[in-house]
Parts: C-alpha cells; structure tokens; sequence
C-alpha cells in the first residue's frame, strides 16, 4: 500500500499508539489501514450421495475442479454467502447445513469456511465463473484436477465422515506450498 485511501496523502509503515503491530499509517489524517485476512465462503453441495463440482472459468487455477465457493461481501453473514456463491457459480439453490470445515491459510491471509448443503432439486449450469459443473460419486472425484489444497482437505474430511456415519467440524491450517 503505497496511498491512503481516506486522503491519498502518502502512508508509512509503523506501529499506530496502542497497536502492537505495523500498520500502514497516513501521517497526514492518522488513518490506519489494516489489512487482515479475507473470508472465503462456500459449501459442499450433495445430491443423492454425489458432490456438485464446478470447473473453473477464471484464475487462479483456471479449469480446473472446485467447490462453488468465493470472497464474502461486506453485509452478509458466511452461510448467506455460500448459498449465493453456489447460485453464482453453479446455478443451484441450495440448503445450507452445518459448518464443516474451516481452513486457515495465514500465507496468502485468507480462512476458508465450507458448509454442508443440499442441492434443493437436480438442476444446474455453468455460472459465469464457471466452464461447466457436474455430480461426482466419491470414486469420480478429479482429485489431480483440483484447484485449492482446502478444497482437498474438506473433500478428503467429507467423505471421511460419510463413511463413519458422522460429520462434524474440521479446522486445519494450510502451509506454504512446498518449492
């Protein structure tokens, strides 16, 4: 951060009265910028035993498989967000369930919170971040096709739980990728 966004005066990098943190500062209106992680929402929608994965039509990780997920917007609550990301990327209304995983990603400032949803009815189409979305079966999963490590994990926790007959909630933090 180079500009306040407040005045467009300069900012410096210091540590504001009372934080204990550096802080992008505007010595000319003491406006603090802080940065802190961004919430990505979405679900795990189920049909029938099968999970709803939409191929991706934007970057990062252009065409590659993923659950209908993105950035929360600023007014909303998480599980209002998952369902309109899902409407978004894949067409689909959805019953949000429970939260079912959380995933920490400190190095690019990011948490992920995926829900458990069912597709309320079988229909769906490639949204606009989409190229196409389709059911898979457990033994279907393009698991060399996926596009985030977190949505790895949450398929991997999701089927984990199915076959113990109990789901319940999964918190892990992701590393750097290795190289």
């Amino acid at each position: 951060m180079r500009h306040c966004s407040h005045c467009g005066g300069p900012v410096e990098l210091r540590v504001p009265p009372g934080d204990n943190r550096q802080r992008h500062v505007c010595p000319a209106c003491d406006t603090v910028h802080y940065q802190n992680p961004r919430l990505i929402v979405g679900c795990i929608p189920q049909w029938q035993g099968q999970i709803l994965l939409c191929r991706r039509a934007i970057e990062p990780a252009y065409g590659r498989w993923t659950l209908p997920a993105g950035f929360l917007e600023l007014g909303e609550g998480t599980a209002e967000g998952a369902a309109r990301e899902a409407a978004e990327e894949a067409c689909i209304e959805v019953d949000i369930g429970p939260l079912f995983s959380m995933i920490d990603v400190p190095h690019i400032g990011q948490v992920h919170m995926l829900y458990l949803a069912d597709l309320r009815e079988p229909r769906w189409a490639a949204g606009e971040e989409s190229l196409e979305v389709a059911l898979f079966a457990e033994e279907n999963i393009p698991w060399q096709e996926l596009s985030f490590r977190s949505v790895r994990e949450a398929l991997q926790h999701y089927f984990e739980d199915r076959r113990r007959g109990a789901f319940g909630l999964h918190m892990d933090v992701l590393g750097p990728p290795p190289g």
